[in-house]
């Protein structure tokens, strides 16, 4: 599986903006779709919540695809 850290810009993001921001959706209608249909986890567990908080550490997969959040640089 594929991994990669990205950093955030802030102490948190939501769901939906990481996913946008690390590269793994093209638009935030998709990133509505994908969470909506269960297609997106949160440190192992599907989470259909666009808003949910993300911190530091947390690990988003979706596709096979996994992205790190990682601290602001």
């Amino acid at each position: 599986m594929s991994r990669q850290t990205v950093p955030i810009r802030d102490d948190s993001i939501r769901l939906g903006q990481f996913l946008k921001l690390a590269n793994l959706i093209e638009s935030g209608a998709e990133a509505k779709e994908v969470i909506a249909d269960g297609l997106v986890s949160v440190n192992g567990e599907v989470d259909t919540r666009r808003g949910r908080q993300l911190v530091v550490g947390d690990v988003v997969e979706i596709g096979g695809f996994e992205a790190v959040v990682g601290p602001p640089e």
